[in-house]
This record gives C-alpha cells, structure tokens and sequence, in this order.
C-alpha cells in the first residue's frame, strides 16, 4: 500500500522527523535567551509552588515548563524539551488541518514541511517562551474543530469537548488565542448553519468548555507557599493581569508594527554572544521561500474560495484573520514573534494554493519544497546557535539593514 494512502503513518513519520530536527543539539545556547529570562523563573517558582511570577500571562506555559524541568534537570534541555514537543504538535496540526480540508496526503505533508521549515516555529520549538505552546494549542484545536464539523451527528461532542480544551488551553497560556475560541464557535455555527439549534447546541459547550479548561490551569497557583490564589480571587486576577497586558511600555529596539510582520522588515536577534567558548547566534527570521511565498498562497486560496472552494476559502480567511487582530488589539508595542500563528497558517495557505496546480504542473511543489528546505539550510546556522567563525560572521545571512 502507498504511503498516500496511509495518512496515519505518514503523520507518524512527520512526527518522529520534526521533534529530531527541533531536538537536535537543543542545549545549545547554554544560557537563558531572550524572553527566557521571564518564563523560566516563573516556571521554577511554579515546580517549588513558591509565590506568583509572570502573573502578566497565565499559568499554562509556565507550568508546561516546569514539566520540563522537572523531568530533564534544571538545564538548557529541561527548559525548552517541552516548547519541541509542542513544535512538533503544531507541525502535526497543520497536517490534520489540510488533510481534513482537502484530504490529500501530499498536500498534507508538504502543508507539514513548510511548517517545520518556515524557521519561526523551529526556533520556538527550541526556547522556553510562551508562543510555541500557543501555536501548538491553537491549531489543535482548530484541527479538532475540523474534524468535529466533519463529524457524523453521534460522534461530534467528544471532539467538540476536545476542541474546547485545546482552544481553552491556547488562552491559558496567552490571550491572544481567546480570539480564535470565538472564531472556531462561529465556523461550527456557520458549518451547521441549516439548523441552528443543533449548532447551538455544538457551539455553546464548545466555548464554555474552553472557559472551564481556562480556569483549571489556575488551580496550582492555589498552593503557593506565599500569595496563593483563591478562586474568588481569579476574577480580580485577569483584571491585573488586563492591566498588565496593556499597559504602555517603554520603546524597544526590535519592535516592529503588525503590518511589517508578513515582509519581515524586522526580525529579532534573540541571542548573539560567546557560549560555551564559541560564538553562536539566534534570529528569529522567517524561511523567505515559505513566508514570502506563502502570501502568494494566500492570494491563490482567497480567489479559490471567492469561486467556491471552502478548503482554500478557509486557510485565506485564517491567515487574514490572525494578522487583524494584531491590527486591532490594545498594544503598544509589537514584536515579530506575535506574528508566530500567522507564519502557521501562510505556511498551510502554500501548500493550498499549489494544490490548485494542474496535474501535468504538480513537480511544481516538489520543486518548491526544495526550495524552502534549501533556505532553511542556508539560514541554518543562524537560526540554531551553531558555532560562528568571528563577531562580524552574522553580516553573511543579512539581506537588509533592518535585519541587523
């Protein structure tokens, strides 16, 4: 039997593929990175049960963290071997995303390279920060909000449950996923929109289950030894928290504004020193082939659903709707990494949009698919903390100023 037509194997080889590239040499930087001087305090005082840190954000990410120390040490490793099996859930996501649009396999492989390559979700998966969990939670749960919607009536409310909980999740690590709770209840009313009640009846748990699982991940920060939270007290605690979130900060040298995120005009440097006896750097900067290609896709698949194909109809209006809300939230300043999700789901619009190819022009995607894997090999060294020849080595990988 064909490989294309074992979908259950192919994702396991998907699996086994993306968390040995995001594990590979994962201790290397050796030190805390960028935001991980936040998110790793707060995850050791979450494992000792110690007081309230990062109450900025919730728990989730932090305690996912801890898990991870808890079982690899309190090391580089241990920090981040939780954030790549999350890359690796996200990879796997947006398979069951495009197999349960278009149920192809090779569009769902290829949907599943591009996102293991498009470099920002590899270099999440390899750092103790919060948007790669949000990654992986959210596109679960969209993945099961699919696969609910395409569900025979008797087996909807077990993956309706499942997709709630994802989705619940992806907000009790940041809020920027409670948009994507509201959008999955709208799809499954506009799914199951010839009758109503039954959609109702979907949509509603959905989002109160999401609520519930929200909530649930408070329920260590109970037992603190200093300052514990009560459950009467969590009200006043997403108040602070609100407050904290939009409060105005100080301007930064790589804040970036929503619109620049898809050109990728400025990415941002989250290490570049001597470690371990060496120099080693980390950019988070998008795989050019994926990321610039991928609006493209996302052109193709919005002109495809406009002429009625749902599946492409779909991926377009996910990618435009994750780049508004960044348009429309409260911040003040912006940073490439929210455009995390976004990078997901242009990456998913790519191989959409070359599934629209004729047959007789389909080594079309092989050859694009080459192409991304060979940026990504090019950039390599400066996405991974690989060992650097001197302090100026960094200008090799620099198409423009504003990369620097």
């Amino acid at each position: 039997m064909r490989l294309a037509d074992r979908p259950a194997l192919v994702a396991l080889l998907i699996a086994i593929a993306a968390q040995l590239l995001f594990s590979v040499h994962l201790g290397r930087p050796s030190g805390l990175v960028f935001d991980e001087v936040h998110y790793v305090p707060a995850a050791r005082a979450m494992l000792d049960l110690a007081h309230p840190a990062n109450t900025e954000h919730p728990p989730l990410a932090k305690e996912l963290i801890a898990v991870g120390i808890a079982l690899f040490g309190d090391n580089a490793i241990g920090w981040r071997a939780m954030a790549t099996l999350a890359g690796t859930a996200t990879v796997l996501s947006g398979f069951a995303m495009l197999m349960l649009l278009f149920g192809s396999v090779r569009t769902a492989a290829l949907g599943a390279l591009f996102v293991a390559v498009n470099q920002t979700v590899f270099i999440q998966a390899r750092i103790a920060m919060l948007d790669g969990f949000l990654g992986a939670f959210v596109t679960g749960g969209l993945a099961a909000t699919l696969w609910a919607v395409k569900a025979p009536p008797g087996r909807r409310a077990g993956r309706i449950a499942l997709a709630g909980v994802l989705l619940g999740a992806g907000v009790a690590v940041k809020w920027a996923a409670a948009p994507y709770v509201a959008l999955a209840c709208v799809g499954v009313l506009v799914a199951h929109r010839r009758t109503p009640v039954a959609a109702l009846g979907l949509a509603i748990p959905m989002g109160l289950i999401a609520i519930a699982a929200y909530f649930a991940t408070f329920v260590p920060t109970f037992s603190y030894a200093a300052d514990p939270n009560t459950p009467g007290g969590l009200i006043t605690l997403q108040q602070r928290m609100y407050e904290a979130q939009t409060q105005i900060l100080r301007d930064h040298p790589y804040q970036s504004d929503w619109w620049s995120w898809p050109l990728m005009i400025r990415p941002i440097w989250y290490h570049y020193e001597p470690d371990l006896g060496v120099l080693r750097g980390v950019l988070l900067l998008g795989n050019p082939v994926v990321m610039w290609g991928g609006l493209a896709g996302v052109a193709a698949c919005l002109w495809a659903g406009i002429r009625g194909r749902t599946g492409h109809l779909v991926l377009a209006l996910l990618w435009l709707f994750s780049v508004a809300i960044w348009a429309a939230i409260p911040k003040s300043l912006g940073f490439y990494y929210y455009y995390h999700l976004s990078g997901v789901f242009v990456a998913l619009a790519g191989a959409g949009a070359l599934a629209l190819l004729p047959a007789r022009l389909r080594w079309v995607d092989g050859a694009v698919a080459l192409m991304a894997v060979i940026a990504f090999a090019w950039f390599y060294p400066i996405i991974s903390g690989a060992p650097l020849a001197d302090p100026q080595d960094f200008n090799h990988w620099m198409w423009f100023d504003s990369w620097r």
